[in-house]
């Protein structure tokens, strides 16, 4: 199984839905809010280079925030990063 990372924080729609996806697929993530974990954020942006919530990498590959996920659903390639 890939170490799966989510960057997110407690009230964002788009963190619940990505995470909700996650689920669906029935992998399991380490989950990091960026509000609760000093550093967090900057760790994130850091690495994504991005500022919004969330930020989802599978394993070390930045696979972008909710709609990157989801488009990566859409076109069949999560499965195969799931799978490691």
């Amino acid at each position: 199984m890939p170490k799966i990372t989510v960057y997110s924080n407690r009230w964002c729609p788009y963190c619940r839905r990505a995470k909700m996806l996650l689920e669906h697929k029935g992998v399991s993530f380490d989950e990091i809010d960026v509000e609760a974990v000093t550093g967090a954020r900057q760790e994130m942006i850091r690495l994504s280079g991005r500022t919004s919530v969330p930020q989802i990498f599978i394993n070390t590959l930045h696979v972008g925030g909710c709609d990157d996920l989801y488009a990566l659903e859409q076109q069949g390639k999560l499965d195969p990063l799931l799978a490691g």
